[in-house]
């Protein structure tokens, strides 16, 4: 019924030995001998670690930019409005400080009629006499080829103020000292006061005489000595009036004086 399989071989000495032959050779290998494989396999995984890792400080780091890029992005768009402010209120402060500046030339170029009167009143000699003064405007010369300068450019742009005095005079010397004065006066100029005309001629003042006189009286004749007629022509000086604060004030200016001194005083006029 049951048949046995007996195997003899495994009795015999050569196969047992071949036996633990095998077995020995599937034994597990020591620790030290797996190294080497270790080894491998770390330096062979440590670059994907390393590059993972890159990998995402480097995500971050563009996260952090990111933010950084758009706070720096507001902060840009918000200078930008302030510089556009600041530049349309700069142009209101240029505005102001044109017209101030207009205002301020204005009023250094005024020169008082009541000043430049007085001053001619005191220049007169006692043997002259003033008639009429008459003022007249005119357009500055024509500009010449050569390039204007700053101060020019300034001075073309003012009407050209003449003055004619006419009236009598004693004799010439009187006429002459009369114009010689009238050149050292700050409020003309030198160059361009000139006598015009001077002449010998009839006294028009009349002697009247008294009415009680006697018939004898009435018919004797007098004849008043002859007098000078003459003409002289000048034209206002271009002196700025902050220059001739001493002579204007002397001259009863008191006001223009005033705004000049407090114009100076905040930097719009230079003293």
């Amino acid at each position: 019924m049951y048949s046995l399989d007996v195997n003899f071989l495994k009795d015999r000495p050569d196969y047992q030995s071949d036996e633990l032959a095998k077995s020995s050779s599937r034994k597990p290998k020591p620790i030290g001998e797996k190294t080497p494989l270790l080894i491998g396999a770390a330096v062979g995984i440590l670059p994907l670690v390393l590059v993972g890792g890159l990998w995402l400080f480097l995500q971050q780091q563009n996260g952090k930019l990111a933010e950084e890029q758009a706070e720096v992005t507001a902060l840009l768009e918000a200078s930008q409005a302030k510089e556009q402010e600041i530049g349309r209120l700069s142009q209101q402060i240029n505005q102001v400080q044109q017209q101030t500046q207009a205002l301020a030339t204005v009023f250094n170029q005024i020169k008082p009629w009541s000043a430049m009167l007085q001053d001619i009143r005191e220049r007169v000699p006692p043997g002259v006499q003033i008639q009429t003064i008459t003022q007249t405007e005119e357009a500055p010369a024509a500009a010449s080829s050569t390039p204007p300068t700053a101060e020019s450019a300034s001075t073309e742009t003012r009407q050209v103020v003449k003055l004619e005095i006419d009236g009598t005079a004693r004799n010439f010397d009187d006429v002459n000292y009369f114009l010689l004065s009238l050149a050292r006066s700050p409020f003309f100029k030198r160059e361009e006061t000139q006598l015009v005309s001077a002449e010998l001629v009839n006294n028009p003042a009349k002697l009247e005489l008294p009415s009680n006189q006697n018939q004898s009286a009435n018919q004797v004749k007098y004849e008043l000595p002859k007098v000078v007629d003459y003409t002289i022509q000048t034209n206002l000086s271009d002196i700025p009036a902050s220059e001739l604060l001493r002579e204007l004030d002397s001259k009863g200016a008191v006001g223009l004086v005033a705004r000049i001194k407090q114009l100076q005083e905040q930097g719009v006029i230079q003293p």
